[in-house]
C-alpha cells in the first residue's frame, strides 16, 4: 500500500514495531547492523536510504565522519531529529530514494537495509542505479532482503504487530513464499539472493556479492567501478 510507511507505519508507530520484536528478529537486526559496521570507516561519509526515526544512524556516526538518513515520512524524520539531537554528524533530511538531491560519488557507503529495496515499493533497478550515482568509485552499496529461513520469525514479529493495530489483519491464505499480505492492503516481499543477481547483473560495471549473514539477512553488496558511466 502506496504511503503505509510514511503515515500509518511512521514514527512511534514504527518504533513500536522494533520494541515487539522476539529475541530472534532482535539477534537478525543486530546482526544485519554489525555486519555494516564492518565496512565502515573513520573518514567515511554515509546514507542510509529509508531511515525511519534514525533507528541505526547513532552506531553509523559513532564509526564514520558524516552519516545522512534520508526518508519520506515527515513525522519520522521530525521524531529521529529529537531523538538524535546529540549527533552533530547525523543529517536527517525529506528526500525520494529514487530522486536523490546529492552530487555524483558524494558517499562512501549507501546502506538500505531492513528490507528497504522491497518496502519501498519502487522500481528496484532504478533504486539501484540511483545509488550507484552517489557513490564514490570503489565505495560500497548495501543493500537487505530477509533470507528464507528466518521466515516463521518474520511472521511470527508480523503477527504481533498486527496484534497490535500497527499493520492490518493477516490474511493467511495469500501470506506465503516471503510474501506477507494484510487486509488493508499491506504487503511485505522479499528479495531472494537470485533476484538481488539478476538485479546487479543490470549494470555490467560494478563489482558485486551475494551474502547470507546470521541466517536471517540476504545482502547484495556493490562496489561500483570507475568505469560505470562509460
Amino acid at each position: 500500500m502506496e504511503g503505509y510507511y510514511t503515515h500509518r507505519l511512521a514514527a512511534e508507530n514504527l518504533k513500536r514495531c522494533y520494541e515487539l520484536a522476539p529475541p530472534r528478529i532482535k539477534q537478525y537486526l543486530d546482526s544485519e547492523l554489525s555486519h555494516i559496521l564492518n565496512y565502515l570507516k573513520a573518514g567515511d561519509r554515509v546514507l542510509e536510504l529509508g531511515c525511519g526515526y534514525g533507528r541505526i544512524l547513532p552506531y553509523l556516526a559513532k564509526n564514520a565522519c558524516k552519516v545522512v538518513g534520508i526518508d519520506t515520512s515527515v513525522s519520522s524524520l521530525e521524531m529521529g531529529k529529537k531523538l538524535l539531537s546529540s549527533y552533530p554528524n547525523i543529517s536527517l533530511m525529506e528526500m525520494n530514494a529514487l530522486e536523490l538531491g546529492f552530487e555524483n560519488d558524494t558517499f562512501d557507503v549507501v546502506v538500505c537495509i531492513q528490507n528497504g529495496i522491497s518496502a519501498f515499493h519502487v522500481d528496484q533497478v532504478k533504486l539501484i542505479k540511483e545509488s550507484i550515482r552517489v557513490t564514490k568509485p570503489m565505495g560500497i552499496i548495501l543493500f537487505s532482503s530477509y533470507s528464507e529461513k528466518i521466515w516463521d520469525d518474520r511472521l511470527k514479529w508480523f503477527e504481533l504487530q498486527a496484534g497490535k493495530g500497527l499493520i492490518g489483519e493477516i490474511d493467511y491464505d495469500q501470506t506465503k513464499n516471503g510474501i506477507i499480505i494484510c487486509r488493508d492492503g499491506f504487503s511485505a516481499s522479499t528479495v531472494t539472493a537470485l533476484r538481488f543477481t539478476k538485479l546487479a547483473s543490470e549494470f555490467p560495471h560494478i563489482k558485486f556479492s551475494i551474502k547470507e549473514v546470521d541466517r536471517s539477512s540476504i545482502f547484495l553488496e556493490i562496489i561500483p567501478d570507475k568505469k560505470r558511466n562509460n
